[in-house]
């Protein structure tokens, strides 16, 4: 159903009429935060376990839980003084939706789902989240944290928060700077400015990733922090000032949430309308300028954070944050050191052996083997953007592939077949398709399979198959209680997953 925006009702008609200057006039006793978690991202530096289509968000990097995961539940145990809301806002995409439901269900966390209908940069997605947090007339403090990062004590993670919240409500717009441990070249810099109340800074401004030279001087200097990416403040004051900083992206967001659509605790924007907002992230569209010689602009302020921040956008990062040997070295999975220094080896499965190896990477998964020098690590997206050149599978997916119904395994593949492991969940279908450019066999393994095949349905049990010709419609379910496991032979002149003509499907991908 189609739904206006619920924005409540002076901030809406401040919007309508361009008055600036009422996110300043709320209650500023406001208690109320909603965390929005930014959960949008694809990045490749963490290839071969991050992959365009599973992301590093999505992994256990650095515990048992995945990033995502670790992230939704920092706020657990937040200071009582404050009223954390229960569901936080995960803003994601399309691709990702149903896999980050599953990991937000399966560590007991209810979510709001922003589902992103294209890439736009975090300032959209931001904007987007703070009008579903006012979507009930409330105007709550948010906490903006992206959900590829390690934190290591998250008691002074909340600290940090509590300082940051008390300036959010008196209409500051605030970030977490990280005081820096070296001169780190693959973050951005906020140059601090003068101390305010709380141990806060107002901003001084903000600097691209520096040289390397140039990082050395930061650190040297003690006035420049890291930019950990994490933002506080009142819904009404991001909205405000991105009306007068950005206008064109405000009016795009702002028409995509009035005629987006809600399905139960997935809200999707109207596409259109979306695809029209410009792409930035929050720093450059907003932060970079507040200086208040722009019209209205909200105060800028740091707080800082020093509770073992890591941004894990390499490998490195991910040596950096975890607890290392006498050598130096790291190991997680089957892995197993003989007289080497500095390494990191993660296995998925096979033993990884490391032998006499200094400051290397090796990360072994399935389907692909990532050897790199650690002072190399960065060139892995260049690496990735060559192999998805090359149009090579392990670019975009792992060899197992989640979906909404399960998962698949591709086993094997060759000229014209490919062999997959098949399981569907107990009470999960399949869409109705058909195929332009192969046929598929089904062997059940284990469960019992409810076939439809053209106009014919019907059951097949263990050790029993079927035959799916060409351009045939059929769907599989699993009408069991046990999970489904098939093994499908595909053959044909082309395999690839966008030979699917979906014809209906429970979790609404027809589109």
């Amino acid at each position: 159903m189609n739904e206006r925006s619920p924005i409540h009702e002076g901030h809406a008609k401040a919007h309508a009429e361009g008055e600036p200057g009422t996110a300043r006039e709320q209650d500023a006793a406001c208690t109320r935060i909603v965390p929005v978690v930014l959960a949008g991202g694809s990045g490749t530096r963490l290839w071969p376990m991050s992959r365009e289509h599973f992301p590093k968000q999505l992994i256990g990097v650095v515990g048992s839980d995945t990033l995502l995961q670790a992230t939704v539940h920092r706020l657990d145990g937040f200071s009582p003084e404050w009223q954390v809301a229960s569901a936080p806002i995960v803003v994601c995409g399309e691709d990702h939706r149903f896999v980050i439901a599953e990991q937000l269900s399966a560590c007991g966390m209810e979510a709001r789902l922003v589902v992103e209908p294209a890439r736009r940069d975090t300032a959209p997605a931001l904007t987007l989240g703070a009008a579903l947090a006012c979507a009930n007339g409330d105007d709550a403090i948010l906490i903006v944290m992206p959900s590829d990062h390690a934190i290591a004590d998250v008691g002074a993670l909340q600290r940090a928060l509590e300082c940051a919240a008390r300036h959010a409500q008196r209409g500051a717009i605030v970030t977490l700077g990280v005081p820096p441990r070296s001169p780190e070249t693959g973050f951005g810099y906020i140059r601090i400015g003068e101390a305010i109340a709380d141990g806060a800074h107002r901003i001084d401004g903000f600097v691209e990733k520096p040289a390397p030279e140039i990082a050395a001087q930061y650190v040297a200097h003690g006035g420049y922090w890291w930019n950990s990416g994490i933002f506080v403040m009142r819904a009404s004051v991001w909205l405000d000032a991105l009306r007068a900083l950005q206008p064109d992206m405000h009016a795009a967001c702002f028409a995509a949430f009035v005629d987006g659509e809600h399905d139960g605790a997935v809200f999707r924007p109207a596409l259109e309308a979306f695809k029209g907002t410009p792409a930035d992230s929050i720093d450059y569209a907003v932060m970079e300028r507040l200086s208040g010689s722009n019209g209205w602009t909200p105060e800028g302020v740091v707080v800082a954070l020093d509770a073992g921040w890591t941004d894990l956008g390499s490998w490195d990062a991910v040596w950096a944050a975890m607890e290392k040997d006498e050598a130096g070295n790291v190991g997680r999975g089957r892995v197993v050191f003989e007289g080497a220094l500095a390494t990191y080896a993660h296995s998925d499965g096979r033993l990884v052996a490391c032998v006499g190896t200094s400051n290397l990477v090796v990360v072994e998964t399935a389907d692909a083997v990532l050897v790199a020098d650690r002072s190399k690590v960065q060139d892995v997206k260049a690496l990735v953007a060559r192999i998805k050149a090359d149009r090579a599978p392990e670019a975009d997916s792992h060899r197992k592939v989640r979906r909404p119904w399960g998962f698949y395994d591709s086993i094997d593949r060759g000229e014209r077949f490919q062999v997959k492991r098949i399981v569907v969940t107990p009470g999960a279908r399949l869409s109705l398709q058909l195929h332009h450019h192969r046929a598929e066999h089904w062997t059940v393994v284990r469960g019992t399979a409810l076939v439809t095949r053209g106009e014919e349905s019907f059951l097949l049990t263990e050790n029993e198959s079927t035959y799916i010709p060409l351009g045939v419609r059929h769907r599989l379910e699993n009408p069991g209680k046990v999970p489904l496991e098939i093994i499908e032979v595909q053959s044909g002149a082309y395999l690839g997953e966008d030979d699917i003509v979906r014809i209906d499907d429970t979790y609404g991908r027809c589109g």
